[in-house]
């Protein structure tokens, strides 16, 4: 099943099922792609993450609901996946500013959130840089931190921004971020800011080393500032590139983005010319 089919038949599945439970591995599992690249994929494509459009979907349904009939709150709360009252008037006043109560005024205005549609648009036609590369397994060392894949967008940043802000730059420059989801099943991930690690010299307190696996990568590099020119690139491998990829596929949960030393440009990151590269590891289909 090709990517855009994929997002189309998740889409078909979630709006025939909001009433019940739903979740980032059932839903993955049926248009049978790993919850790991599904969720990533769906996230740069569409803008939000999976379970962020589940959940506008269902509070949409649920302002509708409560407008129309006069149902208990604590069964709209129930059918749409929330455990209690209270943690579906937190969620249902943030999205529609105001309280499900409130929802029933008439007159009251309510927030919709529609689905999203599947448009086929024709792009590309133009060359997207990578290289197929064969790498024995390798070690890096660094510092780790689990993250949902929830929230992660903004916060993964803000674990840099941490690491910096300290003397964490002068144990690890941060040549590598890198991704972990070994099972590809799960809600969470690994993501580590790390260095190649050398076996002459010692660990830093305070960090650790992995070892990655011998992979077949594709590699895709980006030249521009950061993170724009990244951000470009990994929407690319999943919007072009994937889909005309008919010969390859994911090989396992580990995504890795290279980053070279800042200071080798004039403006460091922010460089028009500054490079660094998206890892994905594939096989042949």
């Amino acid at each position: 099943m090709e990517w855009a089919e994929s997002i189309g038949t998740a889409i078909e599945y979630i709006e025939a099922h909001l009433g019940e439970a739903l979740s980032v591995k059932s839903i993955a599992k049926r248009v049978n792609l790993s919850p790991f690249y599904f969720q990533k994929g769906f996230s740069l494509l569409c803008g939000l993450t999976l379970m962020e459009y589940v959940r506008n979907r269902r509070l949409t349904l649920a302002g509708q609901e409560l407008a129309a009939t006069d149902g208990k709150v604590l069964d709209t709360a129930l059918k749409y996946g929330y455990d209690s009252p209270d943690s579906f008037t937190k969620a249902f006043t943030r999205f529609h500013g105001i309280t499900p109560s409130e929802a029933r005024r008439k007159g009251r205005t309510l927030k919709s959130f529609a689905p999203l549609k599947l448009k086929i648009v024709l792009e590309g036609g133009y060359m997207m840089d990578y290289r197929i590369v064969r790498k024995a397994g390798f070690t890096v060392m660094g510092v780790a931190k689990r993250f949902k894949y929830e929230g992660a967008k903004d916060e993964i940043p803000q674990f840099w921004a941490d690491h910096f802000a300290g003397d964490g730059g002068k144990k690890v420059c941060g040549m590598f971020g890198v991704n972990i989801d070994e099972k590809m099943s799960g809600n969470e991930f690994e993501y580590w800011i790390a260095d190649l690690y050398n076996p002459a010299g010692d660990i830093p307190e305070g960090c650790e080393t992995v070892e990655i696996p011998p992979f077949t990568w594709a590699v895709f590099p980006s030249d521009g500032p950061m993170p724009e020119s990244l951000q470009a690139v990994n929407r690319k491998i999943f919007s072009e590139w994937l889909p005309a990829a008919k010969d390859y596929k994911f090989a396992a949960g580990y995504c890795i983005e290279m980053y070279a030393a800042p200071d080798q440009y004039p403006n460091g990151t922010r460089d028009e010319n500054y490079h660094s590269e998206i890892w994905i590891p594939i096989e042949q289909k």
